[in-house]
């Protein structure tokens, strides 16, 4: 148990990142820029979307495009290994429909103890 070999260990979306789900969902329909990635998800600071954008680039689920452009134009699009992870999000967003009242109640109660 926890040995420091096991894959979980290396696994590309933890449990309670907050933005890597929400990026991939973002290109779900297609390449998105920076900018129009930062729209949907409001709350992200450009430091935290770039580090949660080169992760997930490093990790094979999203391909960064840069066009030879002036201004350079950069894209961020899905790669077929990024697009496996549909179905897991989609068991998280359905656990969470179901059991986010309760997980909010028991935060409730415990900064209440605290």
């Amino acid at each position: 148990m926890f040995d420091p070999a096991c894959p979980s260990a290396e696994t590309p979306i933890r449990i309670g990142d907050k933005w890597a789900g929400m990026v991939l969902i973002c290109l779900e329909d297609g390449p998105r820029r920076f900018s129009e990635l930062r729209v949907p998800m409001r709350g992200v600071t450009p430091k935290v979307l770039t580090e949660t954008l080169r992760g997930l680039e490093r990790d094979g689920m999203v391909v960064r495009t840069v066009y030879a452009e002036v201004p350079p134009r950069v894209e961020y699009e899905l790669t077929p290994l990024g697009r496996t992870l549909f179905g897991p999000i989609a068991a998280c967003r359905e656990w969470a429909a179901k059991h986010l009242p309760e997980m909010l109640a028991a935060r409730e109660a415990y900064a209440r103890r605290s």
